[in-house]
C-alpha cells in the first residue's frame, strides 16, 4: 500500500494535534470495525473556525486524515466548513489507498459532529444545518 509525501508528512509531523480547553463545539466519531476514534475541537468566533484540533487513535491514514480536515477549516466560515468533504480531504492529500478512505470519512463526520456539538451549545439544533451524525461504515 502506498501513501502520497502529503500522507506521509500529516502523519509523520502532524498539524493542530492536541485540544481545546474551552472548545465551542467537540465532536467525537468512531469506527468500531477498524478501531479509529477521531476527536475534533473546534474554536468559533463570529461564525469563523479560529482553531481547530483534533486528537485520533488509529492508523497513518486517520492521523493524516484528521491533520489535513483541520488544516482545511482553520480559518474559514462554518458555512464552508460544512461543506468539506472526504472526498476534499482525499484531493488534499493526494489521494489515498481504497482501503482507506473510510479514514477520510472519519475526518468529515468528526468535523460535523464538532459544529453539531457548537450548535446544540448554542441552544440551536443542529441536524437542519449539519444532518444526522452517522457511524461511518468501512
Amino acid at each position: 500500500m502506498l501513501y502520497s509525501d502529503k500522507v506521509m508528512d500529516h502523519f509523520s509531523n502532524p498539524r493542530n494535534v492536541g485540544e481545546i480547553e474551552d472548545a465551542d463545539g467537540v465532536g467525537e466519531i468512531g469506527n468500531a470495525k477498524c478501531g479509529d476514534i477521531m476527536k475534533m475541537y473546534l474554536k468559533i468566533d463570529n461564525n469563523i473556525i479560529t482553531d481547530a484540533k483534533f486528537k485520533t487513535f488509529g492508523c497513518g491514514a486517520a492521523v493524516a486524515t484528521s491533520s489535513m480536515a483541520t488544516e482545511l477549516i482553520k480559518g474559514k466560515s462554518i458555512d464552508d466548513a460544512l461543506k468539506l468533504t472526504n472526498q476534499a480531504v482525499v484531493e488534499a492529500l493526494d489521494g489515498l489507498p481504497a482501503v482507506k478512505i473510510h479514514c477520510s470519512v472519519l475526518a468529515e463526520q468528526a468535523v460535523r459532529s464538532a459544529l453539531s456539538d457548537y450548535y446544540t451549545k448554542q441552544g440551536i439544533d443542529p441536524i437542519p444545518i449539519v444532518g444526522e451524525i452517522k457511524e461511518p461504515e468501512e
